[in-house]
């Protein structure tokens, strides 16, 4: 005996939804759960410090050998004051010439961003995954969280801005 054909498409629906009635039970609980989704309150944001105006104009006696590397000296920006410790920015002023053994340790830096400008000159960088880039003057890089990276090479007129969040943070060196 065939099987006959419904007369209409609302007829094959139906006779659709006789056969596998699980199709509808679990859209209508996956309706439920972007319902219950939606009805959850927001997680409210953190609150921040409450952050004042910085302004820094150059002077060149404000470059002093008080930062991280022996072969730079840093001119604070007043960055890390005016956000209570959310960011730091400063410029560095790399001395020449590059001594390749005392600038090529391999390290990282425990933060959460970290973004360097070239202001003057060129430096020659190597970051993991990268591999070697030369950055001249006008060049733009971030490093991620705890990128292993190393300055291979600089330019003795090299001056770079550097932002990172946040103000204090943990180098670490590694052996190579």
């Amino acid at each position: 005996m065939a099987k006959q054909k419904p007369a209409s498409r609302a007829a094959a629906r139906a006779t659709a939804q006789k056969k596998s009635p699980a199709k509808p039970q679990a859209k209508s609980s996956s309706r439920k759960s972007l319902k219950a989704a939606r009805a959850a309150p927001a997680a409210k944001p953190r609150a921040r410090a409450k952050q004042r105006i910085a302004i820094s104009h150059y002077r060149n006696e404000d470059f002093v050998p008080n930062g991280l590397r022996a072969y730079a000296h840093y001119r604070d920006l007043g960055i890390a004051d005016a956000t209570q410790g959310l960011a730091q920015a400063h410029v560095i002023r790399l001395i020449g010439p590059c001594n390749p053994a005392e600038v090529s340790k391999l390290h990282f830096h425990d933060v959460e961003f970290q973004m360097v400008y070239v202001l003057k000159g060129w430096v020659k960088t190597w970051m993991e995954g990268q591999g070697e880039t030369l950055m001249k003057e006008g060049s733009c890089w971030t490093q991620p969280p705890k990128i292993k990276h190393l300055i291979r090479d600089y330019s003795d007129d090299c001056e770079l801005l550097e932002v990172i969040l946040p103000a204090e943070f943990k180098t670490v060196e590694l052996a190579t």
